[in-house]
């Protein structure tokens, strides 16, 4: 079995190195370490990597511009937030340019991995302090929030909460008794009611309305 390639994004090399270490010991392949989202983007121009972890705050390029390049050039490249940072404009940056995971540096090694395989599963990865803490921004739009969720129907919310849980498409799938296919046309029809660009953004806003 292949091992799944990581590429390390940090402009501080004791992070590198740490990263590294705990990754390399989990069977994964550390493919690259890069000290900004530029030379991030360039190393994927030429080589492959199944999910980049990456920084926020970095010289030349920082961490936000390099999620917008890698999802527009790179759809399948999974981007992992692993930052100190739990400011809102961030997280919202983040999220909104397509971020599969938002986790903070202080997670311990095995929550690190774990949200490595999670994202390699199709998942989405939030630690509960980030939810909450989008969750008590967002609400302040609860009444536009109101209006779209009464657009959705019984099965698309129940869909929706199934993604803000963690779960894959198969897992859905599997859940409720109907083909991977179905659970993807549902999660189209759920992006175009609620002007959401990505799978990620429906777990906030399931979190934010329901939480």
């Amino acid at each position: 079995m292949k091992k799944p390639k990581v590429l390390i994004v940090d402009d501080n090399p004791a992070v590198l190195d740490g990263l590294k270490i705990i990754i390399e010991l989990e069977n994964f392949e550390v493919v690259s370490l890069c000290t900004n989202a530029k030379e991030a983007i360039e190393f994927l121009k030429m080589w492959h990597a199944d999910v980049v972890l990456m920084d926020i705050r970095m010289p030349v390029m920082d961490g936000i511009e390099g999620i917008f390049n890698i999802k527009t050039k790179f759809p399948n490249v999974k981007v992992i937030i692993l930052t100190t940072f739990c400011e809102e404009d961030y997280i919202e940056k983040s999220l909104s340019f397509g971020a599969d995971g938002y986790i903070l540096k202080s997670s311990d090694a095995k929550h690190i991995v774990n949200s490595i395989l999670s994202v390699l599963d199709g998942k989405v990865v939030m630690d509960k302090e980030i939810a909450l803490y989008i969750s008590d921004v967002l609400k302040r739009t609860s009444k536009q929030l109101l209006e779209k969720t009464q657009n959705l129907t019984e099965r698309e919310l129940e869909i929706a909460k199934l993604i803000s849980q963690g779960y894959s498409n198969k897992e859905i799938a599997r859940m409720l008794f109907i083909s991977e296919g179905t659970v993807r046309n549902y999660i189209t029809s759920i992006l175009q009611k609620l002007n959401l660009k990505n799978r990620t953004q429906i777990a906030v806003y399931y979190l934010t309305k329901f939480s």
